[in-house]
């Protein structure tokens, strides 16, 4: 442990603002002498009771809960104290102030993002898998995404990341047992079906890979950018799409001068939908060029475009001259949906010629609201999404990461198992590395560094 991990915290351990009830929340070694400071008594062991909080003059601060987590048997797996006071800012300002003034002798110090968090991870408490766990049921934006946050903070990722692990270590210790007995190299491992293991690990790792790509779509969602000429129904569609009157819609070109961005879910899934300024060559002033360069970097930054067509427009030589400036401009490395808008024209969709390779096509009515159903299905295949049985584990892209370099380290370990000279040595060495990136998802082998990047994203108070 880092110096400043052995510092006794507190924070404040409830969101700002108002309430019926708001929490301080200390952690540390021997937290006696706070206890008795604030509380003025000793308090029974995980028993809730009902005191007055002390200034040190031994005025009343205010009247509430207290009680005594005494270690290992906390969240963190030090001592803590919970101080359950009335949710007034105020009140919990001048009971965090007490508590700071008290705890002056032992150290006390005001706890970092995350750092209630991070001592659960150090003391053994959580995983880092499950750690961030905490954060993503916080943070969750769908009920899906909270289910499956649940699940991870239970352990379930976990155990299938440990499972996966367990599998390993019998895998390394049968090719590094080999390494000491050259001679019996060969007929060792083939009696003990070690080709066939590295198999069964590989196509785990595939399953629960793809089940991390579909926790972190939970997670994370995609961003999807509307783009098109003016007035082609961009406005018109993200109001559809969220329900609601977001953006102004008008019959006047250039009406959209900067982006406007909902987040909708999708059988649970995030897509934060940014509509953008009309694209044209010719802006009218400076605020639509600023807003049109703006349009340009949303799409450069989007996961997926929905590049909109106006039905009643097509054919018309200076519209179909803008289509493919914007067609010729869009980069190649953003995925991309044609949407051809405004059917309740009574204009029927171009049979071919609009998409590329891998381009899905949809026409649709943004204003009665026909093909809106297809629309979202399809952004879902886009995403990569697929129908999951209940038990999917929210999943971050670093754990995806790490699960993508283990499978190419056993990738390349079978390579050296299938090779004529088969160099066990090379095979070894691909097992371990396998062996450690796929550690670094519940943090058996994890760097200061991603430690701090991780809980510094946590709120103050968890």
């Amino acid at each position: 442990m880092l110096p400043r991990h052995h510092d006794p915290i507190v924070a404040i351990a409830t969101a700002p603002g108002r309430g019926a009830v708001g929490i301080v929340r200390a952690s540390g070694r021997k937290l006696e002498p706070l206890i008795e400071a604030v509380c003025g008594q000793k308090l029974k062991a995980r028993h809730a009771t009902l005191i007055p909080f002390r200034e040190a003059d031994g005025s009343t601060i205010d009247q509430g809960l207290a009680i005594h987590f005494p270690a290992p048997h906390s969240y963190t797996g030090e001592d803590v104290l919970e101080l359950q006071a009335h949710g007034g800012p105020v009140v919990l300002q001048l009971l965090l102030a007490r508590c700071l003034a008290a705890g002056r002798e032992i150290g006390l110090r005001l706890a970092e993002p995350g750092e209630f968090t991070e001592r659960a991870f150090l003391n053994d408490k959580l995983d880092l898998a499950q750690a961030e766990a905490v954060s993503d049921l916080i943070d969750a934006s769908t009920e899906a995404a909270a289910r499956s946050a649940s699940r991870s903070l239970s352990g379930a990722f976990s155990k299938e990341i440990e499972t996966l692990r367990e599998g390993m270590v019998r895998l390394r210790m049968l090719v590094e047992a080999t390494l000491d007995f050259p001679e019996e190299e060969i007929d060792f491992l083939e009696k003990a079906d070690a080709w066939g293991q590295l198999g069964a690990l590989q196509r785990a790792v595939d399953t629960v890979l793809e089940r991390a790509r579909q926790g972190a779509l939970l997670r994370e969602g995609i961003t999807v950018v509307l783009a098109g000429q003016p007035n082609v129904g961009k406005s018109s569609l993200l109001n559809a799409l969220a329900g609601a009157e977001l953006a102004i819609v008008t019959a006047i070109a250039g009406t959209t001068r900067d982006r406007v961005s909902e987040t909708i879910q999708i059988e649970g899934v995030p897509l934060h939908v940014i509509d953008t300024a009309g694209l044209r060559e010719q802006a009218t002033d400076e605020v639509e060029r600023i807003g049109i360069a703006r349009s340009w970097e949303s799409i450069r930054a989007a996961d997926a475009v929905l590049f909109l067509h106006d039905l009643t427009r097509l054919g018309q030589p200076d519209y179909d001259a803008g289509e493919a400036e914007i067609a010729r401009r869009l980069p190649a490395n953003v995925r991309r949906m044609h949407v051809f808008n405004k059917l309740d024209a009574g204009a029927a969709p171009p049979a071919s010629g609009w998409a590329g390779e891998g381009e899905a096509v949809v026409a649709l009515s943004a204003r009665t609201g026909e093909g809106l159903d297809l629309l979202r299905r399809t952004l879902l295949e886009i995403a990569g999404w697929h129908a999951q049985p209940e038990g999917l584990f929210i999943a971050r892209e670093r754990h995806v990461q790490a699960l993508r370099r283990t499978r190419e380290h056993l990738e390349l370990a079978a390579l050296h198992a299938r090779s004529a000279d088969q160099a066990l040595d090379l095979l070894a060495e691909e097992l371990r590395l396998a062996h450690d990136a796929l550690g670094e998802v519940t943090g058996a082998f994890s760097s200061d560094d991603l430690l701090g990047e991780i809980f510094s994203r946590f709120c103050i108070g968890k």
